[in-house]
């Protein structure tokens, strides 16, 4: 007997409130270069040709997505918990109750990460489809970086070998619903809970545009990088 096809999925936590963006409501639905910022993010991931589907898992009380997106094939499913963790362990149960599989690969991705390129996701799928782990887009830092005590330096950090943590990551469905479990709610990423267990994620370098639009400043940015685009 053959073994079963592996397939991959993608997996948006769409529940947050966005309250460091001065959104004035979640900072998802926001406008930006014409559209809500989620749905550049899923448009991007439509073009990704091997994902099989991309699940959006939303707060229970959201009543907004149908109102911002629509047309979109994603799966929706209003399953979103109190932190991002709870979220996307969430997400991944309502997969498997999709009919994804413990070995079928998903890739996570902030929805905040809305300039990200297909181009991009297909170099981590790249890399990481033949991975023992899996992995997560990533940035080397070039700044130097300081510690802060009461608003003034306390210390120079040694930024060698240090990466800035990107999305999406991409890991084994049952091993990332392993990982979260033992890790709790307190991780804010998916390699954090990975590497809880033990294991070594791969970093696959990318670009410094692929930024999470957290503060007012960071839609100004996004709005001309996304409108000079070819």
């Amino acid at each position: 007997m053959s073994a079963s096809p592996i397939d991959l999925y993608a997996l948006v936590p769409c529940a947050g409130i966005g309250e460091r963006a001065g959104a004035g409501g979640p900072k998802q639905y926001a406008a930006v270069a014409g559209k809500p910022m989620v749905r550049h993010t899923l448009d991007a991931l439509a073009r990704v040709a091997r994902l099989r589907q991309t699940l959006v898992v939303l707060s229970p009380r959201d009543d907004q997505f149908e109102k911002h997106v629509t047309g979109t094939t994603a799966w929706v499913a209003k399953v979103g918990g109190a932190s991002r963790a709870m979220t996307v362990a969430n997400g991944l149960a309502h997969l498997r109750e999709r009919g994804a599989n413990a070995d079928d690969w998903v890739l996570v991705h902030d929805a905040a990460r809305c300039l990200v390129q297909p181009a991009w996701i297909d170099a981590l799928i790249d890399a990481c489809v033949n991975d023992a782990v899996g992995g997560l887009l990533a940035l080397p830092l070039a700044d130097t970086l300081k510690a802060e005590t009461a608003g003034r330096v306390s210390a120079t950090v040694d930024r060698a070998r240090k990466w800035a943590a990107q999305t999406p990551q991409m890991f084994r469905i049952g091993l990332l619903q392993e990982a979260l479990a033992h890790a709790g709610d307190a991780v804010t990423d998916e390699a954090s809970a990975i590497e809880a267990l033990g294991h070594a994620p791969l970093l696959v370098p990318c670009s410094m545009e692929n930024f999470k639009i957290t503060w007012p400043a960071d839609f100004a940015l996004a709005e001309r990088l996304l409108r000079t685009r070819p």
